[in-house]
């Protein structure tokens, strides 16, 4: 008799790959989130919508979130709210627009940058490998340029305040993976984002980009683990997300590995590069922003010394997140004509 099936992968407990390939994931609401409260004060409404319908049956649909603040400068002046899409983490394996760290990091990003958020889950491996998660990111930008074109984001015929916002000044912040695939999104659409009009994304926001490579970096050699990230798991992620038998030097890990696009030609709206000083990713995210400065792109490179992976959206109201949105704010002030 042959053995039966015994877990070969697991990730946080939230994922396990079993011997005969089988995989089991919990559900969100079955997931210990370790004391992570939701902080919302009612400053800001919200509501999930279907974005991409894969099958008549259900199975596969795809939400994103919306967030919008209540009062605000722009509302009372009938001004029109900027538009943020906020891509989770959890290396394309873990993470949902439901769990409370995304959630309270998306109600503070609304509140606080005055702007309608727009929070897309995506398929995550290894059910679904990578490029599944960049096809999902993409298709929930289409979708906003399908409400553009149709002027249907409309919820409730009494209150217009959900269509007072401005498809001209859209920006995509991206947490961890999330960072990964606001990279992707800055190569497709080039500057101006043509292919999206009247959609204009003016720039991208990257926190702690999730990015790979087949070498080493010192701070991925010698940084210490962290709370909920170490090198065992960061290979894992890598391992169960790319396409099977690819490596961390896959074009859609390492953006400046020996398969990947020349970015040299590439014209790009502006990147603002965030990261902590003790994440395990801090070299390799800074070699990232060093590169791309090199090659004349315009970023925007921030390093907060002692924070590890995650710390904004783990705690977007602690007084460095702070620091994070006034940078966010001088950003999208910047880019935003």
């Amino acid at each position: 008799m042959g053995s039966l099936p015994h877990v070969v992968e697991d990730c946080l407990g939230i994922v396990q790959v079993y011997s005969d390939g089988s995989i089991f994931r919990l559900s969100d609401d079955q997931i210990n989130f370790r004391n992570i409260t939701v902080k919302d004060d009612g400053s800001v409404v919200w509501k999930d919508i279907i974005y991409n319908d894969r099958n008549k049956d259900g199975k596969e649909n795809l939400y994103l979130r919306l967030y919008k603040p209540i009062t605000t400068k722009c509302i009372t002046n009938k001004q029109q709210l900027p538009i943020i899409y906020f891509f989770h983490g959890g290396g394309f394996c873990v993470g949902s627009r439901t769990w409370p760290n995304c959630h309270n990091c998306c109600l503070r990003l609304s509140s606080e940058l005055e702007a309608l958020v727009i929070a897309p889950d995506y398929r995550l491996a290894p059910e679904y490998r990578l490029p599944a998660a960049m096809d999902d990111a993409f298709a929930s930008i289409k979708w906003l340029q399908h409400q553009a074109l149709s002027n249907r984001i409309t919820y409730d015929a009494d209150d217009d305040s959900w269509i007072n916002h401005d498809y001209d000044r859209v920006y995509v912040i991206g947490d961890s993976s999330g960072g990964n695939i606001a990279h992707h999104l800055a190569l497709r659409f080039g500057v101006g984002s043509p292919e999206l009009a009247p959609v204009r994304v003016r720039g991208y926001v990257l926190m702690a980009p999730f990015f790979g490579g087949s070498l080493r970096t010192k701070s991925e050699e010698e940084g210490p683990d962290e709370p909920f990230l170490n090198m065992q798991i960061l290979d894992r992620f890598w391992r169960l997300s790319l396409p099977i038998g690819a490596t961390a030097d896959h074009p859609l890990a390492n953006p400046f590995g020996p398969l990947s696009p020349k970015l040299e030609p590439k014209k790009l709206d502006p990147l603002l590069v965030i990261v902590g000083g003790n994440e395990l990713l801090k070299d390799r995210v800074e070699d990232y922003a060093n590169k791309m400065k090199e090659l004349n792109k315009d970023v925007h490179y921030f390093e907060f010394e002692e924070m590890q992976h995650g710390f904004f959206t783990n705690d977007p109201f602690s007084q460095v997140a702070n620091m994070v949105l006034q940078e966010i704010k001088y950003f999208m002030c910047k880019t935003s004509s």
